[in-house]
């Protein structure tokens, strides 16, 4: 009895875990999801009259923040491949609907997620070679300033605090098409990571699929070697009943004939 309350309470556990890791893992998809939508509707507003520093920095974060939400999810997704299987086929069958539920959804909201990134890696390129043209000349040269030659130097302290003032602000926007850049580099690298999550989705997916497979063979061999054992069984018990028959019939005749003998036996006297 102790051994079988220990049993129990492990396959509690292992339910309880499976539940537990399924439900973090359907309210992290929501969140991406939610994410994901204002992300769409800031990669709108950019390049618009709606376009500020500001925004552009929230749709960086927000974009930081779910990818590292994405990479978190699919571990999760990952552990709950490694949750010890019920002994119930039910259980398992009801398991599996789960998973693949929660493989779908996971799956279609990183398919939005990315084609948002790549929304906005495309609109923050076009708009980079855009301030690059207009500042240095040409969008495909370094973003150095501009060529000496076309600044006139001129002798009057006026001109020279304008030259200062126009040198900080070519500077300025220097640094600010740098970080730009910068994070034009860091988003493409976000979308290789999630084509590979996306790798990982798929071999993932085939592995269950082998695996359920394995199962559903093992109850086939299962249900044909208890239906063989029944069988058996059947055979074995129309073998005794023969036998038993058999022995009834020898008693019978036996007995007929040593009464045969004794009525012979008793009329010759």
């Amino acid at each position: 009895m102790e051994s079988f309350s220990s049993y129990q309470n492990g396959s509690s556990n292992r339910e309880q875990d499976f539940q537990k890791l399924s439900q973090t893992i359907g309210s992290s998809i929501q969140k991406i999801s939610q994410n994901v939508s204002s992300m769409q509707r800031m990669v709108n507003q950019v390049g618009t009259n709606q376009d500020s520093p500001e925004l552009r920095k929230q749709l960086h974060n927000i974009q930081h923040y779910t990818q590292q939400l994405v990479k978190d999810t699919n571990g999760y997704l990952k552990d709950l491949q490694t949750v010890p299987s019920s002994v119930s086929q039910s259980e398992q069958r009801q398991r599996k609907m789960q998973k693949e539920r929660l493989q779908d959804e996971f799956t279609s909201v990183l398919n939005l997620f990315q084609a948002a990134q790549r929304s906005a890696a495309s609109k923050e390129k076009d708009l980079v070679n855009k301030a690059r043209a207009q500042a240095f000349g040409d969008p495909f040269l370094p973003p150095y300033k501009k060529d000496n030659q076309l600044i006139e130097l001129q002798d009057s302290s006026a001109s020279r605090q304008q030259q200062q003032v126009q040198s900080l602000q070519e500077e300025a926007d220097l640094r600010a098409l740098e970080e730009q850049e910068q994070s034009i580099r860091q988003l493409e690298s976000d979308i290789n990571d999630v084509n590979q999550i996306f790798k990982e989705l798929g071999a993932m997916v085939h592995e269950q699929g082998e695996i359920v497979d394995s199962i559903e063979a093992s109850v086939e061999h299962t249900e044909h070697y208890v239906s063989e054992g029944v069988h058996q069984l059947h055979e074995a018990s129309n073998y005794k009943n023969k036998i038993r028959r058999k022995k009834v019939i020898i008693a019978l005749i036996a007995a007929i004939v040593l009464t045969v003998i004794i009525l012979i036996i008793v009329y010759s006297r």
